[in-house]
């Protein structure tokens, strides 16, 4: 039986191929393993492609995020992308999908992970580093308020599917 989590990312990337069905583009699912792309897409004249892995999330938890992995901050392509889905709390609302180019996801969590483990714990301790990381829409917790990753940093790449049809990945970082 398969489990919620792998249901979960199942429908992630199905509604992400949806949506690169719709735009155009001619999806796949790259063989079991592949360790950083879960969907592959490529245009009619095979001009333009891309790879993608997807994160899919219910409204559980306060943070609002997606797991992430010690392995996403280096894992970077000119053509890869991530696409953050929300599910949400009701089936009835169409799901935000945070299109982000891979060189961010990377800066971001790598910096995020950095500052949350140089800060002393709640009790003054070090903390000890893991293979876990979090990607977030409000970093303001982690790196305060005047980051550059506070409320709204994420919102420019909510469904910005337009990103994938692009010659490359270049989008600027938030600073």
């Amino acid at each position: 039986m398969a489990s919620k989590t792998s249901l979960l990312g199942a429908a992630g990337e199905h509604y992400v191929m949806c949506q690169l069905l719709r735009l155009g583009f001619i999806p796949g699912l790259p063989p079991v393993g592949v360790p950083t792309v879960d969907i592959v897409a490529t245009d009619e004249s095979g001009e333009r492609s891309c790879a993608i892995q997807v994160k899919a999330r219910r409204a559980l938890g306060r943070d609002g995020g997606w797991h992430m992995q010690k392995k996403h901050e280096t894992a970077t392509g000119a053509r890869l992308f991530y696409c953050f889905v929300d599910f949400g709390k009701s089936v009835a609302d169409p799901p935000p999908t945070f299109v982000v180019p891979s060189a961010v996801v990377a800066t971001v969590i790598s910096e995020a992970h950095e500052k949350w483990r140089t800060t002393p714990g709640k009790r003054g301790q070090q903390r000890k580093d893991s293979d876990f990381r979090r990607f977030l829409p409000d970093y303001s917790r982690v790196l305060g308020t005047k980051s550059a990753y506070a409320a709204g940093w994420l919102e420019p790449y909510r469904d910005a599917w337009h990103l994938l049809q692009l010659g490359s990945a270049v989008v600027p970082l938030p600073r």
